[in-house]
Protein backbone atom coordinates (compact mmCIF):
# COMPACT_ATOMS: atom_id res chain seq x y z
CA UNK A 1 0.00 0.00 0.00
CA UNK A 2 2.82 2.43 0.76
CA UNK A 3 2.10 5.83 2.27
CA UNK A 4 -1.53 6.81 1.78
CA UNK A 5 -4.57 7.81 3.81
CA UNK A 6 -5.77 4.44 5.16
CA UNK A 7 -7.51 3.93 8.46
CA UNK A 8 -5.08 3.09 11.25
CA UNK A 9 -4.64 -0.60 11.91
CA UNK A 10 -4.60 -0.77 15.70
CA UNK A 11 -2.01 -3.03 17.29
CA UNK A 12 -3.31 -4.93 20.27
CA UNK A 13 -0.90 -4.22 23.12
CA UNK A 14 -1.88 -5.38 26.57
CA UNK A 15 -1.13 -2.59 29.07
CA UNK A 16 1.06 -3.52 31.98
CA UNK A 17 -0.07 -2.86 35.52
CA UNK A 18 1.55 0.24 37.02
CA UNK A 19 3.95 -0.32 39.90
CA UNK A 20 5.08 2.00 42.64
CA UNK A 21 8.17 4.13 42.13
CA UNK A 22 11.53 2.88 43.35
CA UNK A 23 12.70 4.25 46.70
CA UNK A 24 16.42 4.59 45.90
CA UNK A 25 18.26 7.83 45.12
CA UNK A 26 17.38 10.07 42.19
CA UNK A 27 20.39 10.16 39.86
CA UNK A 28 19.75 13.25 37.75
CA UNK A 29 21.52 14.05 34.47
CA UNK A 30 20.99 17.80 34.46
CA UNK A 31 21.49 19.70 31.18
CA UNK A 32 22.32 23.27 32.14
CA UNK A 33 21.85 24.38 28.53
CA UNK A 34 18.14 23.50 28.37
CA UNK A 35 15.26 25.76 29.27
CA UNK A 36 15.49 29.49 30.02
CA UNK A 37 18.78 29.65 31.94
CA UNK A 38 17.12 28.60 35.19
CA UNK A 39 19.78 26.08 36.21
CA UNK A 40 20.38 27.42 39.74
CA UNK A 41 16.65 27.68 40.44
CA UNK A 42 16.00 24.13 39.23
CA UNK A 43 18.90 22.76 41.28
CA UNK A 44 17.56 24.47 44.41
CA UNK A 45 14.06 23.03 43.88
CA UNK A 46 15.50 19.52 43.53
CA UNK A 47 17.77 19.77 46.55
CA UNK A 48 15.09 21.22 48.82
CA UNK A 49 12.37 18.85 47.60
CA UNK A 50 14.49 15.72 48.02
CA UNK A 51 15.70 16.84 51.46
CA UNK A 52 12.11 17.42 52.59
CA UNK A 53 11.12 13.96 51.33
CA UNK A 54 14.16 12.26 52.87
CA UNK A 55 15.27 11.09 49.42
CA UNK A 56 18.90 10.93 48.31
CA UNK A 57 19.83 13.04 45.28
CA UNK A 58 22.82 12.82 42.96
CA UNK A 59 23.27 15.53 40.32
CA UNK A 60 25.40 15.00 37.21
CA UNK A 61 25.62 18.41 35.52
CA UNK A 62 26.09 18.58 31.75
CA UNK A 63 28.45 21.44 30.95
CA UNK A 64 28.97 20.39 27.32
CA UNK A 65 26.39 18.45 25.21
CA UNK A 66 29.18 16.09 24.13
CA UNK A 67 29.27 14.84 27.74
CA UNK A 68 25.69 13.58 27.63
CA UNK A 69 26.26 9.94 26.53
CA UNK A 70 29.07 9.49 29.07
CA UNK A 71 27.11 11.03 31.94
CA UNK A 72 24.02 9.00 31.02
CA UNK A 73 26.04 5.77 31.29
CA UNK A 74 27.46 6.94 34.63
CA UNK A 75 23.94 7.64 35.89
CA UNK A 76 22.77 4.15 34.89
CA UNK A 77 25.75 2.54 36.66
CA UNK A 78 25.04 4.50 39.85
CA UNK A 79 21.33 3.68 39.77
CA UNK A 80 22.04 -0.01 39.19
CA UNK A 81 24.39 -0.07 42.18
CA UNK A 82 21.98 1.74 44.52
CA UNK A 83 18.51 0.70 43.32
CA UNK A 84 17.89 4.28 42.24
CA UNK A 85 16.06 6.07 39.45
CA UNK A 86 17.80 7.61 36.43
CA UNK A 87 16.35 11.06 35.71
CA UNK A 88 16.84 13.27 32.65
CA UNK A 89 16.43 17.00 33.32
CA UNK A 90 16.35 18.89 30.03
CA UNK A 91 14.60 19.08 26.70
CA UNK A 92 13.52 16.21 24.47
CA UNK A 93 17.07 15.81 23.11
CA UNK A 94 18.51 15.38 26.59
CA UNK A 95 15.74 12.97 27.53
CA UNK A 96 16.48 10.94 24.40
CA UNK A 97 20.21 10.69 25.19
CA UNK A 98 19.58 9.48 28.74
CA UNK A 99 16.83 7.09 27.69
CA UNK A 100 19.24 5.54 25.18
CA UNK A 101 21.42 4.46 28.13
CA UNK A 102 18.50 3.44 30.35
CA UNK A 103 16.65 1.21 27.86
CA UNK A 104 17.36 -2.43 28.70
CA UNK A 105 19.39 -1.58 31.83
CA UNK A 106 16.70 -2.58 34.33
CA UNK A 107 16.59 0.97 35.74
CA UNK A 108 13.47 3.05 36.21
CA UNK A 109 13.43 6.28 34.18
CA UNK A 110 12.12 9.70 35.16
CA UNK A 111 12.05 13.11 33.47
CA UNK A 112 12.10 16.73 34.55
CA UNK A 113 10.98 18.63 31.41
CA UNK A 114 13.13 21.72 30.85
CA UNK A 115 12.95 22.26 27.09
CA UNK A 116 10.98 24.41 24.67
CA UNK A 117 8.20 22.02 23.63
CA UNK A 118 8.56 19.12 26.13
CA UNK A 119 6.41 16.82 24.01
CA UNK A 120 7.57 13.65 25.73
CA UNK A 121 6.78 14.79 29.25
CA UNK A 122 3.50 16.46 28.34
CA UNK A 123 2.26 13.39 26.45
CA UNK A 124 2.67 11.34 29.64
CA UNK A 125 1.09 13.88 31.99
CA UNK A 126 4.38 15.02 33.56
CA UNK A 127 4.15 18.69 34.62
CA UNK A 128 6.51 21.29 33.19
CA UNK A 129 6.75 22.93 36.61
CA UNK A 130 9.88 21.52 38.26
CA UNK A 131 8.45 21.15 41.76
CA UNK A 132 5.36 19.34 40.44
CA UNK A 133 7.47 17.09 38.20
CA UNK A 134 9.68 16.23 41.18
CA UNK A 135 6.61 14.94 43.02
CA UNK A 136 6.04 12.50 40.15
CA UNK A 137 9.58 11.20 40.65
CA UNK A 138 9.01 10.84 44.38
CA UNK A 139 5.52 9.34 44.38
CA UNK A 140 4.56 8.41 40.83
CA UNK A 141 4.03 5.00 39.23
CA UNK A 142 6.18 3.14 36.73
CA UNK A 143 4.54 2.48 33.36
CA UNK A 144 6.05 0.69 30.33
CA UNK A 145 6.31 3.24 27.52
CA UNK A 146 6.67 2.62 23.79
CA UNK A 147 10.00 3.56 22.19
CA UNK A 148 10.67 4.05 18.49
CA UNK A 149 13.93 3.05 16.84
CA UNK A 150 15.64 4.01 13.58
CA UNK A 151 18.52 1.61 12.92
CA UNK A 152 20.46 1.70 16.21
CA UNK A 153 19.09 5.02 17.50
CA UNK A 154 15.94 5.27 19.60
CA UNK A 155 13.43 8.10 19.46
CA UNK A 156 10.73 8.99 21.94
CA UNK A 157 8.99 11.82 20.04
CA UNK A 158 9.93 11.67 16.36
CA UNK A 159 12.59 10.87 13.78
CA UNK A 160 12.92 12.50 10.38
CA UNK A 161 15.05 13.10 7.30
CA UNK A 162 15.17 15.67 4.53
CA UNK A 163 13.76 19.13 5.15
CA UNK A 164 12.86 18.60 8.82
CA UNK A 165 16.45 18.01 10.08
CA UNK A 166 17.51 21.13 8.18
CA UNK A 167 14.73 23.06 9.88
CA UNK A 168 15.95 21.82 13.28
CA UNK A 169 19.54 22.89 12.57
CA UNK A 170 18.36 26.36 11.52
CA UNK A 171 16.12 26.55 14.58
CA UNK A 172 19.05 25.82 16.88
CA UNK A 173 21.05 28.63 15.25
CA UNK A 174 18.14 31.01 15.82
CA UNK A 175 17.87 29.95 19.45
CA UNK A 176 21.55 30.72 19.98
CA UNK A 177 20.94 34.23 18.66
CA UNK A 178 17.44 35.09 19.86
CA UNK A 179 16.82 32.77 22.83
CA UNK A 180 14.64 29.70 23.36
CA UNK A 181 10.94 30.21 22.78
CA UNK A 182 8.19 28.71 20.66
CA UNK A 183 7.86 31.97 18.73
CA UNK A 184 11.55 31.85 17.80
CA UNK A 185 11.14 28.22 16.74
CA UNK A 186 8.22 29.14 14.47
CA UNK A 187 10.14 32.06 12.94
CA UNK A 188 13.13 29.83 12.23
CA UNK A 189 10.89 27.32 10.48
CA UNK A 190 9.37 30.05 8.34
CA UNK A 191 12.80 31.32 7.30
CA UNK A 192 13.96 27.80 6.38
CA UNK A 193 10.95 27.21 4.13
CA UNK A 194 11.42 30.55 2.36
CA UNK A 195 14.94 29.53 1.30
CA UNK A 196 13.55 26.61 -0.69
CA UNK A 197 14.19 22.88 -0.51
CA UNK A 198 15.06 19.87 -2.64
CA UNK A 199 13.39 16.48 -2.80
CA UNK A 200 14.56 12.99 -1.89
CA UNK A 201 13.89 9.96 -4.07
CA UNK A 202 13.08 6.94 -1.93
CA UNK A 203 11.83 3.40 -2.05
CA UNK A 204 9.37 3.03 0.83
CA UNK A 205 8.54 -0.40 2.23
CA UNK A 206 5.72 -0.76 4.76
CA UNK A 207 2.94 -3.24 5.51
CA UNK A 208 4.26 -5.76 2.97
CA UNK A 209 4.36 -3.46 -0.06
CA UNK A 210 6.84 -1.07 -1.66
CA UNK A 211 6.53 2.12 -3.67
CA UNK A 212 8.72 4.85 -5.13
CA UNK A 213 8.35 8.24 -3.49
CA UNK A 214 9.67 11.71 -4.22
CA UNK A 215 9.38 13.91 -1.15
CA UNK A 216 11.12 16.84 0.57
CA UNK A 217 10.84 15.18 3.98
CA UNK A 218 9.81 12.05 5.87
CA UNK A 219 8.68 12.35 9.48
CA UNK A 220 8.01 9.35 11.73
CA UNK A 221 6.11 10.18 14.92
CA UNK A 222 6.01 8.33 18.24
CA UNK A 223 4.18 11.00 20.24
CA UNK A 224 0.39 11.09 20.17
CA UNK A 225 0.21 14.63 21.59
CA UNK A 226 2.35 16.14 18.83
CA UNK A 227 0.41 14.27 16.15
CA UNK A 228 -2.93 15.34 17.62
CA UNK A 229 -1.80 18.95 17.57
CA UNK A 230 -0.93 18.59 13.88
CA UNK A 231 -4.42 17.23 13.25
CA UNK A 232 -3.86 13.52 12.57
CA UNK A 233 -6.94 11.48 13.53
CA UNK A 234 -4.84 8.29 13.72
CA UNK A 235 -2.69 9.67 16.54
CA UNK A 236 -4.23 7.27 19.04
CA UNK A 237 -2.51 4.38 17.20
CA UNK A 238 0.83 5.75 18.43
CA UNK A 239 1.62 4.25 21.81
CA UNK A 240 -0.55 1.24 21.00
CA UNK A 241 2.15 -0.57 19.04
CA UNK A 242 2.43 1.66 15.96
CA UNK A 243 4.31 4.65 14.60
CA UNK A 244 2.93 7.38 12.32
CA UNK A 245 4.86 7.89 9.08
CA UNK A 246 4.25 11.19 7.29
CA UNK A 247 5.63 12.39 3.95
CA UNK A 248 4.92 15.44 1.79
CA UNK A 249 4.44 15.51 -1.94
CA UNK A 250 6.84 17.93 -3.70
CA UNK A 251 5.33 21.43 -3.55
CA UNK A 252 6.50 25.00 -4.07
CA UNK A 253 7.45 27.50 -1.38
CA UNK A 254 4.02 29.10 -1.12
CA UNK A 255 2.32 25.71 -0.79
CA UNK A 256 4.90 24.67 1.83
CA UNK A 257 4.15 27.81 3.84
CA UNK A 258 0.46 26.94 3.66
CA UNK A 259 1.29 23.48 5.03
CA UNK A 260 3.21 25.10 7.90
CA UNK A 261 0.17 27.20 8.76
CA UNK A 262 -2.14 24.18 8.51
CA UNK A 263 0.13 22.35 10.95
CA UNK A 264 0.07 25.32 13.33
CA UNK A 265 -3.76 25.24 13.33
CA UNK A 266 -4.03 21.45 13.64
CA UNK A 267 -5.22 20.75 10.07
CA UNK A 268 -2.16 19.23 8.40
CA UNK A 269 -3.68 15.78 7.85
CA UNK A 270 -6.42 17.24 5.63
CA UNK A 271 -3.98 18.61 3.04
CA UNK A 272 -3.79 16.74 -0.30
CA UNK A 273 0.01 17.10 -0.30
CA UNK A 274 0.32 15.10 2.94
CA UNK A 275 0.67 11.30 2.91
CA UNK A 276 0.43 9.38 6.18
CA UNK A 277 0.34 5.83 7.42
CA UNK A 278 0.20 4.10 10.82
CA UNK A 279 2.64 1.17 10.81
CA UNK A 280 4.88 -0.93 13.04
CA UNK A 281 7.81 -0.87 10.62
CA UNK A 282 8.99 1.35 7.76
CA UNK A 283 12.12 0.90 5.62
CA UNK A 284 13.57 3.63 3.39
CA UNK A 285 16.09 2.88 0.62
CA UNK A 286 17.54 5.06 -2.15
CA UNK A 287 15.22 5.32 -5.14
CA UNK A 288 16.20 3.90 -8.50
CA UNK A 289 17.03 7.45 -9.55
CA UNK A 290 19.20 8.24 -6.56
CA UNK A 291 18.94 12.02 -6.55
CA UNK A 292 20.07 13.30 -3.14
CA UNK A 293 20.51 9.77 -1.81
CA UNK A 294 23.55 8.87 -3.92
CA UNK A 295 25.62 8.99 -0.72
CA UNK A 296 25.65 6.07 1.69
CA UNK A 297 24.48 8.19 4.60
CA UNK A 298 22.01 10.97 5.24
CA UNK A 299 21.16 13.41 8.05
CA UNK A 300 18.51 12.05 10.40
CA UNK A 301 16.98 13.91 13.33
CA UNK A 302 15.92 11.96 16.43
CA UNK A 303 14.06 14.03 19.02
CA UNK A 304 15.64 17.22 17.72
CA UNK A 305 19.25 15.99 17.58
CA UNK A 306 20.73 15.64 14.08
CA UNK A 307 23.32 13.05 13.07
CA UNK A 308 24.35 11.22 9.90
CA UNK A 309 23.09 7.64 9.54
CA UNK A 310 23.83 4.91 7.04
CA UNK A 311 21.22 3.79 4.54
CA UNK A 312 18.88 1.97 4.45
CA UNK A 313 16.88 3.34 7.35
CA UNK A 314 14.46 1.10 9.26
CA UNK A 315 11.95 2.72 11.61
CA UNK A 316 10.25 0.34 14.04
CA UNK A 317 9.01 -0.19 17.59
CA UNK A 318 11.87 -1.13 19.92
CA UNK A 319 11.37 -4.62 21.41
CA UNK A 320 11.79 -3.29 24.97
CA UNK A 321 9.58 -0.70 26.63
CA UNK A 322 10.95 2.15 28.72
CA UNK A 323 9.93 1.92 32.43
CA UNK A 324 8.80 5.53 32.91
CA UNK A 325 7.67 7.25 36.11
CA UNK A 326 4.31 8.92 35.47
CA UNK A 327 1.75 10.53 37.79
CA UNK A 328 -0.34 8.17 39.88
CA UNK A 329 -3.79 7.71 38.24
CA UNK A 330 -5.61 10.06 40.60
CA UNK A 331 -3.01 12.78 39.95
CA UNK A 332 -3.01 12.59 36.13
CA UNK A 333 -3.98 15.88 34.60
CA UNK A 334 -5.46 16.44 31.16
CA UNK A 335 -2.90 17.19 28.40
CA UNK A 336 -2.06 20.82 27.74
CA UNK A 337 -4.21 22.53 25.06
CA UNK A 338 -2.87 22.43 21.48
CA UNK A 339 -0.21 24.95 20.54
CA UNK A 340 1.65 25.65 17.33
CA UNK A 341 3.91 22.69 16.55
CA UNK A 342 7.32 23.10 14.98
Amino acid sequence: MGLAHPAARQAQVKPASPTAAAAGPLVVVFNLGSGQGRGDEVRQVLEQGCAAAGRALQLLAVQDPRQLPDLARQAVARAQASGGVVVAAGGDGTINAVAQAVLGSGCTFGVLPQGTFNYFGRAHGIPEDTAAALQVLLAGHCRPTQVGRVNDRLFLVNASLGLYPRLLEDREAWKQQFGRSRLVAFGAGLATLLRGHRSLRLRVQAQGSERELRTPTVFVGNNALQLQQLGFPQAEAVGAGQLMAIALRPVGRLAMLCLLLRGAFGRLADAEAVLHLATRRLTLRPGRRLGLLAARSIKVATDGEVQRMRLPLTFEIAPQALPLLVPAPQDTAAPAPPEAAA
